[in-house]
C-alpha cells in the first residue's frame, strides 16, 4: 500500500535532498510543505503519514507545528530532519512528540536505519523488489532550487554548528532564525545594517578568511547590553571593564566565527584559513563601525544570522561577506546543491 509522506522545510535544497535520500524502494507518494502551516492541511488531508519536518521555518516553525499535531492528535509520525543540533533541540521535540531526530545533512544508510528501527520500513530483503525512482516531476514539486537557496541551506547547517558548541559552552539553549542571504552592492549593505540601529550600542570583531579560489570576512555585532549576562553565564570572575568585556567578545567571535566558516567550507569540500581578528569598536553605534572598516568590494554575497539566547539578554549578529570575485568558485561548489 503506498505511505503518504510529506517533507516540511522552508529550504527546496533541503526538501529535495530529503527526497532523494528516502529507499528508493519505498512505495510512497511525496507531497512537500514550505512551512508548518501548510505541513498541518496536508496531514489533515491524509497526506502525511509520515512527516520529515524541519525546525527553524518561517510562519510556524518545527516546534509550533509539533505542539499542533500533538494538541489536535493528528495522524502523523514525524521525524525531525534539522541543522539544529543543539542538546535541548532533540530533547524538545522527543517531548513534543517527534518520533526521532537526524541531523543535516541526512545520511541515507542513517535515514534507512531510522525507518527501520520505527518500524515503518522493513528489512530490505522484505521490501518489493521493483523500486518506483523519484521522477523528475516528483523532484519539480519540491520547488525550483536558485543559487541562494543553495548558499542558504549551507549557511542553515553551518548556524546549528555554531549554536551548539555556544549552548554547551554556555549551558543555554539558542534561539535560531532563518538565515538571510543576499547578493548585496556596498551601499546597500551599509544601508541594510544601519537600518538595525537601535538605542542599544555595540562591540565588533571582524575576520577575514580565505581559501581555494574564496575571500571573504566575517563581522560578529554584539550588543553591549548583552554583557553583563554574558559573563554569568561564562562564570567570568574579573571585573567587568573595558577589557573584560573585550575577552567576552573574543571568545563570542571566535566560537561564532570559526565554527560557521568551518562548517560552511566543510559542506563546500574545502578549508579556509583565517585571518587575525580585529576589534572594529566598543560600545558605538553601527554607522561608526562602519567608518572603522572600509570594504573595497562593490558586490558581494552577505549571509546574516541572528543569534539570541533564551531566557537571556544575549544577541548578536553574525554577517558573512563574500567577495564577488569568489562566486564563480561557490557556484560550482554548490551546483551539487542546485541539481
Amino acid at each position: 500500500m503506498t505511505t503518504p509522506v510529506l517533507i516540511c522545510d522552508d529550504s527546496s535544497v533541503a526538501r529535495k535532498q530529503m527526497a532523494k535520500s528516502l529507499p528508493r524502494d519505498w512505495d510512497i507518494e511525496i507531497s512537500f510543505a514550505k512551512h508548518g502551516g501548510e505541513a498541518i492541511e496536508l496531514i489533515k488531508q491524509g497526506k502525511g503519514d509520515i512527516l520529515f519536518l524541519d525546525l527553524n521555518m518561517p510562519v510556524m516553525d518545527g516546534y509550533e507545528t509539533l505542539a499542533v499535531i500533538s494538541k489536535e492528535d493528528l495522524p502523523s509520525i514525524v521525524v525531525v530532519v534539522s541543522g539544529d543540533i543543539q542538546p535541548d533541540a532533540r530533547k524538545r521535540v522527543m517531548q513534543l512528540g517527534a518520533a526521532d531526530f537526524i541531523r543535516k545533512p541526512i545520511g541515507t544508510d542513517e535515514l534507512a536505519e531510522i525507518l527501520q528501527r520505527l518500524g515503518i520500513l522493513g528489512p530490505e530483503a522484505e521490501r518489493p523488489a521493483a523500486a518506483p525512482a523519484l521522477t523528475p516531476k516528483m523532484l519539480e514539486k519540491s520547488g525550483k532550487t536558485s543559487e541562494l537557496d543553495a548558499y542558504q541551506e549551507i549557511a542553515n547547517v553551518a548556524m546549528g554548528q555554531a549554536a551548539d558548541l555556544l549552548a554547551r559552552l554556555l549551558d543555554v539553549f539558542i534561539l535560531l532564525p532563518v538565515p538571510q542571504v543576499n547578493l548585496l552592492e556596498q551601499s546597500e549593505l551599509r544601508m541594510a545594517l544601519q537600518a538595525t540601529q537601535d538605542k542599544d550600542s555595540y562591540s565588533a570583531v571582524c575576520q577575514g578568511f580565505i581559501g581555494s579560489g574564496i575571500a571573504g570576512e566575517a563581522l560578529l555585532l554584539f550588543h553591549d547590553a548583552s554583557f553583563s549576562d554574558l559573563a554569568r553565564l561564562m562564570k567570568y570572575e574579573g571585573e567587568l571593564n573595558t577589557l573584560g568585556e573585550l575577552e567576552l567578545l573574543m571568545d563570542t567571535a571566535s566560537i561564532l566565527i570559526g565554527a560557521c566558516t568551518k562548517g560552511i567550507a566543510e559542506q563546500m569540500d574545502i578549508s579556509f584559513s583565517q585571518g587575525h581578528p580585529q576589534v572594529l569598536g566598543q560600545h558605538v553605534d553601527v554607522s561608526q563601525l562602519m567608518e572603522n572598516n572600509q570594504w573595497n568590494w562593490e558586490r558581494m554575497l552577505a549571509i546574516e544570522i541572528a543569534y539570541k539566547v533564551e531566557n537571556h539578554n544575549i544577541q548578536c549578529d553574525l554577517l558573512l561577506m563574500f567577495t564577488e570575485d569568489s562566486l564563480p568558485v561557490m557556484r560550482d561548489k554548490v551546483a551539487y546543491l542546485i541539481e
